[in-house]
């Protein structure tokens, strides 16, 4: 197990750099720089090219792509990811102060899609071709096909103005020290964020509890006499939650990704928002220590993701 882990770990140092470069690069492909985004446009025709020079200079931003992208690179290996070019502020300040409400958001989502995706599906598998197995089976394909922010306008338009239960947006209000005094404020994106993977574990659940219960493992102990619940939820779910955890490892990566959707309707203050207002800005050092944050968030999920079915299913040997 230690050594697969410690394999895993340094492939995943070359896959973060060749996927830094994309990412890099495909900033560089855009049009604009931060300099063009940081003038006001009231007073754009009143700026020399040379006052613009200057500012590019100022910024690095007259160097090579090659350039920028070695001393990017540089600074990240020596632990510094730098400074915001829109306002100066250190980088990882930024994502410190943003990163909680994100993490906030995504574990909500994670915990309440996990436990309502997993006994939806169990029962719908469990009363396979009833009434309720069709009609779950309805309600997961329409949350796999509808966007995020269509049940997120409409949640704000039915919850929060209509029948003012819950707020429009925002994470604190006025007065709010504690999680319980902001918990109203996550109910509405959190569970909105989660209704995807929500019909994405459930569909997987029904699935994986039908094929479990087919196995001949269940025939025999059913033949023993053990209660039905019993062999439903103890050797057939234990069964059928290794493919549920590999999706649900997956799904964390873009969770946090789906949120900045999310944050955007909800007015959220975490990584995503801030993700937007950088690529607005082509402030490049932010969108970079982001994406590479994100990517690293992903290949650790799979390590998670095969460390945790090793142990779930003693029939997986890792080597």
């Amino acid at each position: 197990m230690l050594t697969f882990i410690v394999r895993r770990l340094l492939i995943t140092l070359p896959m973060m750099l060749v996927i830094s470069f994309l990412v890099y690069l495909g900033l560089e492909l855009t049009p604009g720089d931060a300099v063009s985004h940081m003038i006001d446009p009231e007073v754009a025709n009143e700026v020399t090219p040379e006052q613009l020079a200057q500012l590019r200079a100022a910024y690095g931003l007259d160097k090579s792509f090659i350039e920028r992208y070695g001393i990017w690179l540089v600074n990240i290996v020596q632990g510094n990811f730098g400074h915001s070019l829109s306002g100066g502020v250190s980088i990882s300040a930024i994502v410190l102060d943003r990163l909680p409400a994100t993490l906030e958001l995504s574990v909500f989502a994670l915990l309440f899609s996990t436990l309502i995706g997993c006994v939806l599906g169990t029962i719908s598998a469990l009363r396979r071709g009833s009434a309720t197995d069709s009609t779950l089976t309805v309600v997961g394909m329409l949350g796999v096909s509808i966007p995020e922010f269509f049940f997120g306008l409409v949640a704000i338009l039915i919850f929060a103005l209509h029948l003012n239960w819950l707020p429009v947006g925002g994470r604190l209000m006025p007065g709010d020290e504690s999680f319980i005094d902001h918990l109203p404020n996550i109910i509405l994106p959190g569970i909105v964020l989660s209704l995807m993977m929500t019909a994405g574990v459930m569909r997987y659940s029904r699935s994986a509890m039908l094929d479990s219960l087919s196995r001949e493992f269940i025939r025999t102990a059913r033949s023993k006499g053990l209660p039905e619940w019993r062999i439903n939820l103890v050797h057939g779910f234990r069964v059928a939650l290794t493919p549920v955890v590999v999706l649900i490892g997956f799904r964390l990566p873009t969770l946090i990704g789906g949120s900045v959707i999310i944050e955007e309707v909800f007015q959220w203050p975490g990584v995503g928002s801030e993700f937007i207002e950088a690529v607005r800005g082509s402030d490049y050092p932010l969108v970079m220590s982001i994406a590479l944050m994100s990517v690293f968030a992903v290949l650790m999920a799979s390590l998670i993701v095969d460390v945790l079915t090793a142990l779930i299913d003693p029939r997986v040997r890792l080597g």
